[in-house]
């Protein structure tokens, strides 16, 4: 048998390179399609989701519920949701839109309070689901809302009454440039009964900081669970990256007189990077067993 040479040689450490580089860009979590059913109005809605789990968890996770803004499930999400698993999270990247029919609600008709109080019911149904799918510590459940999304998460976040000691279904939020006006209809007294994060870009012209400001100052219980971090020169959809900012003259805007309309978005790298920071640290204190 021969010897394979300094050309043989060089050939095999440049394909064992190869193989290590492709080993090092696998993704760190593996991907499901799943379904998540949600009863409304007496019948049951199959929500789709997107199942993301750690790839070599060796003990239950902790589990996080995304749910999108009002132009659907995008890039962002699922960029947040493979971020969770390489950082030992399930993530649950939830749609619900594609199973009511709906696609983009951006437009001059944003939707209403009361569908996104229906909506809540969403983020509901989704912990419940990850609390019983094997390998997901139902006790270390947590949920994020982008957006619109982001407002309803809210709203499930602040709900019940400053006498209500009933624990909440998850450990943590984080509202991810929130609609903040949503909470107009949860009434003066507003009570925080788990960690919360709010994240929001200072130039916001859409969700703008203001209203969640004004929202926190209603907040009589639980107030020193709430972090507010805000990034500056970032718009809506700071996390959009690679799509510069632009204005859409006609997409809704419950920020304007009579909701409409024009708004900025688009992305901001530097925040981007310190929400990453940011989101892992809070997620990181808040779901420690």
């Amino acid at each position: 048998m021969g010897t394979a040479g300094p050309i043989g040689l060089l050939a095999w450490l440049l394909a064992l390179l190869l193989v290590l580089l492709l080993l090092g860009a696998m993704p760190a979590w593996a991907q499901q399609n799943v379904r998540v059913p949600v009863e409304q109005d007496g019948r049951t809605v199959q929500l789709s989701a997107q199942l993301f789990r750690p790839a070599k968890a060796t003990a239950a996770v902790p589990a996080v519920a995304l749910f999108h803004g009002c132009g659907g499930p995008g890039q962002n999400t699922a960029r947040m949701a493979g971020l969770l698993a390489s950082w030992g999270y399930a993530a649950l990247v939830v749609d619900s839109f594609s199973a009511r029919g709906l696609k983009d609600i951006c437009g001059r008709n944003w939707p209403t309070p009361a569908a996104a109080a229906a909506r809540a019911g969403d983020i509901d149904a989704s912990l419940a689901w990850l609390a019983r799918q094997p390998g997901i510590d139902a006790r270390r459940l947590a949920y994020m809302g982008y957006s619109y999304g982001g407002g309803v998460a809210m709203l499930r976040a602040l709900s019940g009454t400053p006498d209500d000691r009933t624990p909440a279904a998850a450990r943590a939020v984080v509202l991810v440039y929130p609609d903040c006006a949503l909470a107009d209809a949860l009434g003066p007294r507003l009570v925080v009964r788990q960690p919360v994060l709010f994240a929001m870009g200072a130039l916001d012209d859409w969700t703008p900081v203001a209203q969640c400001r004004a929202v926190l100052e209603r907040v009589v219980r639980g107030r020193e669970l709430v972090e507010t971090k805000v990034y500056e020169n970032a718009h809506h959809s700071f996390d959009a990256l690679g799509l510069a900012v632009r204005y859409l003259d006609g997409v809704g805007n419950r920020s304007k007189p009579g909701g409409c309309c024009g708004a900025h978005y688009g992305a901001h790298e530097p925040a981007w990077k310190q929400f990453v920071v940011d989101v892992k640290a809070f997620l990181d204190k808040a779901l420690t067993p």
